[in-house]
Order: structure tokens, then C-alpha cells, then sequence
């Protein structure tokens, strides 16, 4: 897989363990003091993982068409390794490693692209284009008829590129950040939390909410990270059977629900810190989510920290924001590239 830039060709391989050092060379600082980048502690393990279900690749040039200028205080070295004869390099030779992207199946029919990053040494020469059309092929090869990814909303370099290779815009989502409180149910209204959450009940309550359309039917993915695909009544009837449904109701119906994907753990300052992760919520009105985002914060009562996946529109952040609950300061974009037509 090649992808031509202005003076040399971008070849687009699949990755080795080999990579890692050289991947994580040019990720440490990606986004400056803005965001941390997760690359760096994950591609070792992207590199040696033999999932069928994922493709991870790099991009590889000659070593000369690495802007020395562009180093940032890196060692000129950091990025190359002995080629295979399957890179940018002859096998014996060096290329320089100056992209990684990965692709996910997460359905039959859905894939996810995530992680794509570029060397600032090796812009301008076409390396994102090569590594988004990398991953689309791979993703079409696996019957996959749509390819998601997401941007941060202010990451306008990526909007761009995705847009460039054939994704389109397809919804905006923000994190809700309740803090988690064993107590949170104590006192609570009207609407108060089901014991036993029926996931029939929580799907006919999401297909007929505003969450549901503005979403397209998003929710996170139990299995993949950071990426989002279609809810579904078995997701949800899972979710019932493993305790991890909330809903609350009045006398009159259900008025919400919101399903906890995971809760994972990392080391932050020699100390683990556990976050509960929740990949949709919806719910009836501000009252209704006031109930709800108490249900989650007992539920991450044992979590150092809660995240909800909401809708990105006026009524469901001020909703969340009427009832004293945080809100990330910034949302997030998903796109979505259409594999059917047979091209990137």
C-alpha cells in the first residue's frame, strides 16, 4: 500500500514489535500540554497483538525525507529501524517510521480507525492519506460497509484529514463528569431508581428519544476503548443481565437509563485511579436527569471518578449543568466513511 508525496513514496506496512520505540519517538508530545497522547502506552501492545479483529500499520519513508528541522529536540535516529524489504527500505536497510494508525472491526458490519498519527518530520509527503486509506481497505477487505473514527472538536488538522480521505461529519457527543457518591440516592424525588432495570423497557425508551437521533444510535463499545457503535437490545439485555443498566421511573413510566461500558484503571502519580465509564445516557427531562446522574454517582461509588457519554445539544449539556454536574469543557466529533461504494 503506497501513497505518493511530493518527492518521496509513502509505504504503508503492517506493524512490528520492532516499531514501538520509534512510534512512541514521535508521539510523546503530540498535543503539547493540551492533552496527554495515549499512543505512547499502548502501540507496544498494538505491535505485538496477532487480533484478527484489529490491523495495526505504520507509514515508512527513506530516512533522507525526515525533515531534520522538524526533530523537536529528538535524536535524528529516534525513528528508524532495519527494514524488511516490506517498508520504504531495502531489507538490511534503514526507513524511518513516520505514521501509525489502527483499525477495529467492533460489528458484521462496522469498523473503527483510531490512534492516526504523523511524524511533524515527515508532513507534507502524504502520510496521513496513506495510513486513513490503509485503514479503510482493511476494514472493506473484512465486510465492514461503514468505518468510523473521532476527532476532538478542536483538532481541526485531523477534521480536515478525515474529510479529505471520505468521512463524513456523523454526531457530537460530550463527557457528563458526576462525582461518584455512595450517598447520592439518599433523599431522592419522585423519580427514583429501578432495582431491576428491564432492557426492553430501555430500548423502547431509546428508540423513541431525542439522545437516539442526535447519536445516530451511538453508544460507546463494550469492547473497544474509545470507540463507538450502533446500541442494539442484546447490548442492552447484556448489560441488564451483568447489573450494568440503570434506569429511574416515576408512577408513570420510565423516565432514563444509561449503561456502564467499563471501569478501568491507571496508574496516575504512583496511584491508581479507577473510572467508571457509562457509553450512553438519555433521559426524559432535567428532572429525570437529575435522578439519573444520581443513580450513576452510587453506582461509581467505588470509582475515584464517573464519565458519561451525552449528547452534544443545548438541552442535554444545560441539563446536566442544572444539576450541578460537570461537563468536559470541550466534545468530541465521530465520522463515518461509507465502504460501500468501493473506493476511500
Amino acid at each position: 500500500m503506497t501513497g505518493s508525496g511530493e518527492e518521496f513514496d509513502v509505504v504503508v506496512r503492517e506493524t512490528r514489535p520492532a516499531d514501538a520505540d520509534a512510534v512512541e519517538a514521535f508521539t510523546r508530545d503530540t498535543w503539547g500540554e493540551r492533552h496527554e497522547d495515549y499512543i505512547p502506552r499502548v502501540f507496544s501492545e498494538w505491535a505485538e497483538s496477532d487480533d484478527p479483529d484489529r490491523g495495526t500499520f505504520v507509514a515508512t519513508l527513506p530516512p533522507e525525507a525526515v525533515d531534520a528541522a522538524d526533530l523537536d529536540g529528538r535524536e535524528s535516529g529516534d525513528t528508524l529501524v532495519a527494514g524488511e524489504g516490506d517498508g520504504a527500505a531495502d531489507a538490511g536497510d534503514s526507513e524511518a517510521v513516520v505514521g501509525c494508525i489502527q483499525a477495529a472491526l467492533l460489528s458484521e458490519w462496522e469498523a473503527w480507525a483510531q490512534g492516526i498519527r504523523v511524524d511533524p518530520a515527515a508532513r507534507g509527503h502524504g502520510v496521513g492519506t496513506a495510513l486513513s486509506e490503509a485503514a479503510l481497505d482493511w476494514s472493506r477487505e473484512r465486510g465492514a460497509t461503514v468505518c468510523r473514527n473521532m476527532v476532538f472538536s478542536w483538532n481541526v488538522m485531523g477534521l480536515g484529514q478525515s474529510r479529505a480521505v471520505g468521512f463524513e461529519p456523523e454526531t457530537e457527543f460530550r463527557f457528563a463528569e458526576p462525582e461518584p457518591d455512595p450517598d447520592a440516592l439518599a433523599g431522592t424525588g419522585r423519580i427514583g431508581i429501578l432495582d431491576k432495570p428491564d432492557p426492553n423497557a430501555a430500548w423502547a425508551f431509546w428508540s423513541d428519544s431525542d439522545a437516539r437521533d442526535h447519536l445516530r444510535g451511538l453508544a460507546l463499545d463494550p469492547g473497544e476503548g474509545w470507540a463507538c457503535s450502533q446500541l442494539t437490545p442484546e447490548r442492552l439485555a447484556t448489560a441488564a443481565a451483568e447489573d450494568r443498566l440503570l434506569a429511574v421511573a416515576d408512577a408513570d413510566a420510565l423516565a432514563g437509563f444509561a449503561v456502564r461500558t467499563r471501569v478501568t484503571e491507571r496508574e496516575v502519580d504512583g496511584a491508581t485511579t479507577r473510572t467508571a465509564t457509562y457509553g450512553v445516557a438519555a433521559w426524559r427531562d432535567v428532572d429525570a436527569a437529575g435522578a439519573l446522574f444520581d443513580a450513576v454517582a452510587a453506582d461509581a461509588a467505588a470509582a475515584d471518578g464517573a464519565r458519561v457519554l451525552i449528547p452534544e445539544t443545548v438541552e442535554h449539556v444545560s441539563d446536566a449543568a442544572a444539576n450541578r454536574v460537570s461537563v468536559a469543557a470541550e466534545p468530541d466529533f465521530v465520522m463515518c466513511a461509507d465502504l460501500t461504494s468501493g473506493g476511500a
